[in-house]
């Protein structure tokens, strides 16, 4: 690993804080691989920014790339086949794992608290982030009497969050995943101005919201895999569940009614 890390850095001239990030790179690589570049600088000492000029100094478009290129001194390359396959699996466990440490500082259950108290309740995911956008929703509907999924940008988007505010809304929740849609970021700031509050599951820590619940996803395949947001999105479904506990229970025994009646699913099986 060590010598790997040397040829990156090889006939390259360092400012003292980019050898800092280097010396932390060299010692704890096995580490380093699954931090962001926020909690990368954190370990090392230094900015944030520090941490992107410095990949862009090893020749990469960013340090999303700069890690990208070290993971295979840890994890033996992508291989083939099922070797790739175990990698990306083996990754979504560390993801799940640092999540499950995590969980204590999340403010789950405050969060969970306005969103169950918040109607309607605008639901945003655009493009990749429109499919657990929609998994959320399918859900919180179950618990949550207005839940109103945007997925479609343009102008259906603007109408979508100006009628919830219209109605009463208070917060929106939204899931923007990479690649990040600048129209997704756009619609925030316009939730923002409507007297909005936002809250996003994302992987970026520092991403402009409200509140942001982050959880990294796994990179080691052709696209990504969301293992770790989903956990989180539905944590966040299940706290808001607890905070309204008599809707909760007359809502899933009212689904429950319906479900037998016109036989949605098939006998045996779980809703």
């Amino acid at each position: 690993m060590r010598d790997g890390i040397e040829g990156l850095l090889d006939g390259r001239r360092l400012s003292p804080v980019q050898r800092r990030i280097a010396h932390y790179l060299t010692d704890h690589l096995d580490e380093a691989i699954f931090l962001s570049s926020v909690e990368l600088a954190e370990r090392a000492g230094v900015s944030q920014p520090s941490v992107t000029r410095f990949a862009m100094v090893l020749g990469f478009a960013g340090y999303p790339e700069l890690r990208q290129a070290l993971r295979p001194l840890v994890l033996g390359g992508r291989g083939e086949g099922g070797n790739l396959l175990k990698g990306a699996i083996d990754d979504e466990i560390r993801n799940l794992t640092l999540i499950r440490d995590r969980l204590a500082g999340l403010p789950l259950k405050e969060l969970g608290e306005s969103l169950a108290a918040t109607e309607p309740l605008p639901v945003l995911g655009l493009r990749v982030s429109s499919g657990l956008a929609t998994t959320f929703a399918y859900f919180a509907r179950r618990i949550h009497p207005d839940v109103r999924l945007l997925v479609h940008g343009g102008s259906e988007l603007i109408d979508g969050l100006h009628a919830a505010r219209r109605a009463g809304a208070e917060w929106v929740v939204a899931v923007v995943l990479p690649r990040y849609p600048a129209e997704a970021v756009q619609a925030l700031d316009y939730a923002g101005e409507l007297g909005l509050r936002t809250a996003v599951i994302t992987d970026r820590p520092g991403f402009p919201a409200d509140v942001v619940l982050d959880a990294p996803v796994g990179e080691r395949l052709v696209f990504d895999s969301h293992a770790a947001p989903l956990a989180l999105a539905m944590a966040l479904v299940e706290a808001m569940a607890d905070a309204a506990p008599l809707r909760t229970q007359a809502r899933l025994e009212e689904y429950e009614r319906m479900t037998e009646e016109t036989r949605t699913f098939l006998a045996g099986e779980p809703a």
